[in-house]
């Protein structure tokens, strides 16, 4: 641990919930800065601190309960206020300091509560194909980045014209929706919510790419704490059944500003199992007694929302694609311990289609992924 390079990061290697949070919430103390670079309160991480009190954090980063680490969300991530303030009030009224500890991006994109509406109302319109998602908001919220009208931390200092931008999104939803309503009290009550919003957050919002660039200058320690995982990558995972970002390696630099080159150590987590939360295929997953034994053994229910996880035997094609992607310097195996007393343990080790031709690696093609059969040793 004490070699590892001055930019580290950790990442998750499967579906999500692998740990991330606890090997972070270790590591911090060794580190000066640690940052989240994608997603928002769709990430659930949990930490416990000296007396063992229990923390679930969402959109803070685990390095919070470090008193000498200073806390970053980046660029990458969104931001729903009214989350972001609930997590500091718990962790404060448990004895947390958060004053000057932590630091949001300028640049990072507001994640309203009509957002979160949508994403229900998507999900609904989608009936039997819909993706699971955690209703947070998330994927409405990267929509409006995308389609370049959404409205980001920095339009808080302007707020003679914030109404105006949000209007513009109220209507697009209304427009797009016909379960979505909204008046002209709506939106005038929102923005006087968020006048008061923009005058608590004014201390923490920062310039994080020029304190990153700085931090780097000033040959700071840096950990970098992805949220969910690789095979739920808009770009590498099982798509559509994804997260609208990237919580793959190359999402640390576009989610922070950082160049490629400062990256070092970037460590993999790994479960010792493999779990996943709503829709999508899962080659290894267990639908019998033994799924059921590892759920009620590891605790396998979600941080964020409390589903029950769908679980399964640990799968090396998946996890070999990982590696491939993110380049891991090492990886790091979680809750061996829930296996215990398992009468037989197995590995989901190789792909081949239905007529026996081999997989070389994890597919795109959902359809075929469906068919897959997987050799298990």
């Amino acid at each position: 641990l004490e070699s590892l390079s001055q930019v580290a990061g950790v990442l998750g290697t499967q579906w999500g919930d692998e740990g991330k949070g606890k090997l972070v919430d270790i590591l911090a103390q060794r580190f000066d800065v640690v940052a989240r670079c994608q997603g928002g309160a769709n990430a659930g991480h949990t930490i416990y601190n000296s007396e063992g009190k229990k923390f679930s954090l969402h959109l803070v980063p685990s390095g919070i309960l470090n008193e000498n680490t200073q806390c970053v969300i980046g660029n990458g991530a969104v931001v729903h206020l009214p989350g972001f303030f609930k997590e500091i009030d718990g962790l404060e009224s448990n004895g947390v300091s958060c004053k000057g500890r932590i630091l949001v991006s300028d640049r990072a994109h507001l994640l309203f509560d009509f957002h979160q509406v949508v994403d229900g109302l998507r999900e609904v319109e989608l009936g039997n194909s819909f993706i699971g998602t955690t209703k947070r908001g998330i994927g409405p919220c990267y929509s409006n980045k995308v389609i370049r009208n959404g409205l980001r931390v920095s339009d808080l200092r302007h707020m003679d014209t914030f109404g105006a931008k949000l209007n513009t999104l109220l209507k697009d939803a209304a427009t797009r929706f016909k379960g979505f309503e909204y008046s002209s009290k709506t939106l005038k009550e929102e923005v006087e919510k968020y006048e008061r919003f923009a005058e608590r957050l004014g201390p923490y919002i920062t310039d994080t790419v020029h304190f990153m660039n700085e931090s780097i200058l000033q040959k700071k320690k840096i950990l970098v704490e992805g949220g969910q995982a690789t095979m739920l990558d808009i770009d590498f995972g099982t798509y559509p059944f994804v997260t609208s970002s990237s919580p793959s390696a190359g999402g640390i630099c576009t989610g922070l500003g950082i160049a490629p080159r400062t990256l070092g150590d970037i460590i993999g987590v790994v479960k010792a199992y493999t779990t996943r939360v709503g829709s999508g295929p899962f080659p290894t997953e267990l639908l019998g007694k033994t799924g059921d034994l590892l759920r009620a053994s590891g605790m396998e229910f979600g941080t964020t929302t409390g589903r029950p996880r769908r679980c399964g035997w640990l799968d090396i094609v998946a996890l070999r694609y990982c590696c491939q992607i993110n380049g891991f310097s090492s990886l790091n195996l979680t809750k061996l311990d829930v296996l215990t007393g398992l009468k037989e343990i197995k590995l989901g080790t190789s792909y081949c289609t239905e007529d026996g031709k081999a997989i070389d690696s994890f597919p795109a093609d959902l359809d075929l992924l469906e068919q897959t059969k997987v050799t298990k040793k």
